[in-house]
């Protein structure tokens, strides 16, 4: 969906269109429910979250300018709402206590992980490769869950839910150079689980 499809839904909301409010749930439901998870302790909480933010878009469609991407706005209100909820639990850090810790910002070259279904398909072939690709992408989500909560998000927005670098810094109100940093360390503890992981499978 391009941006102008995504604003033509936006305008019909605005009227009460009911088609375009679930086009846009059925669209990002499932996505703010993932990343409402990384800041709340279990999946029904991750629910409510994801309800108060589809609330909240409800109540707030008139006042929304198209400043920022309809996905941007979804996730940004998604969020807000989850860090005072994981706050409130005693589960999350704020963004803003974060920094580069004297990192320099990764390189623009780092590839993300490769996550989404149709980046697997070079694993397609016989079902012990079928097999291997299964395998190695749970491998991913599970080393994913266990990064820092900056980290977490952040690759989890980049590399999953397909954010770009200046949407992430405006959902997660980060800077670019700090953004680029949490991704290099996220990325590269991925990568070495992977690689210690395929290293295992080639001597078996």
């Amino acid at each position: 969906m391009d941006s102008l499809r995504e604003l033509d839904l936006v305008e019909a909301l605005k009227v009460g269109d009911e088609q375009a409010f679930a086009t846009l749930v059925d669209r990002y439901h499932g996505s703010l429910v993932r990343v409402a998870r990384m800041y709340v302790r279990d999946g029904a909480t991750a629910e409510e979250v994801a309800q108060e933010t589809w609330l909240a878009v409800l109540a707030g469609i008139d006042r929304f300018e198209a400043r920022s991407s309809v996905k941007t706005w979804l996730f940004r209100i998604l969020t807000n709402r989850a860090k005072t909820r994981g706050e409130r639990e005693a589960r999350s850090i704020p963004f803003s206590s974060i920094s580069p810790d004297g990192d320099r910002p990764a390189a623009e070259a780092d590839e993300p992980i490769e996550l989404t279904p149709g980046t697997w398909r070079s694993w397609e072939g016989d079902p012990e490769e079928r097999l291997l690709a299964g395998e190695a992408r749970e491998l991913i989500l599970a080393t994913i869950e266990t990064l820092p909560p900056a980290q977490r998000a952040t690759i989890t927005l980049r590399d999953i839910e397909g954010l770009s670098a200046e949407e992430v810094c405006n959902v997660l109100e980060v800077s670019d150079t700090n953004q680029r940093v949490l991704l290099h360390r996220a990325r590269s503890t991925v990568r070495r689980a992977l690689e210690r992981y395929l290293g295992e499978t080639e001597n078996d």
